[in-house]
């Protein structure tokens, strides 16, 4: 399930609203927003989107986490390590690998390091 999966279930379940009714109401098929909702799909297009939001009638506030969830959610990431030293393109394709077998507390620890580096670029 991606952050965004999960976020959408939460909204979903918070107002009462079914797959199929929000299906419907959104303009795409149950089977559609079903695997959108687990992780099977990649990130919703800024229409799909701002429909959702809509039909919430959810807060700026709010539709901007939805927006910024959904930017982060797409389960096949691609990291570019091109002009970067090898160390980093063994280090992406290692992660790659190993990532199911990870444990959330160390998924949390490389979370936590990244927030402490500073952005490059």
């Amino acid at each position: 399930m991606t952050p965004f999966a999960q976020a959408l279930r939460e909204l979903r379940r918070r107002r009462g609203v079914t797959q199929r009714d929000l299906a419907a109401a959104i303009g795409v098929s149950p089977a559609y927003l079903s695997a959108l909702e687990h992780g099977r799909k990649g990130k919703p297009s800024f229409d799909l989107l701002q429909r959702i939001a809509g039909y919430f009638n959810i807060i700026w506030d709010e539709a901007d986490e939805l927006f910024m969830t959904a930017e982060a959610s797409h389960p096949k990431a691609v990291l570019d390590t091109a002009g970067l030293p090898p160390r980093y393109t063994a280090f992406a394709n290692r992660l790659a690998r190993e990532i199911r077998a990870l444990p959330s507390d160390v998924i949390e620890a490389m979370d936590k390091l990244l927030d402490q580096s500073p952005p490059k670029g």
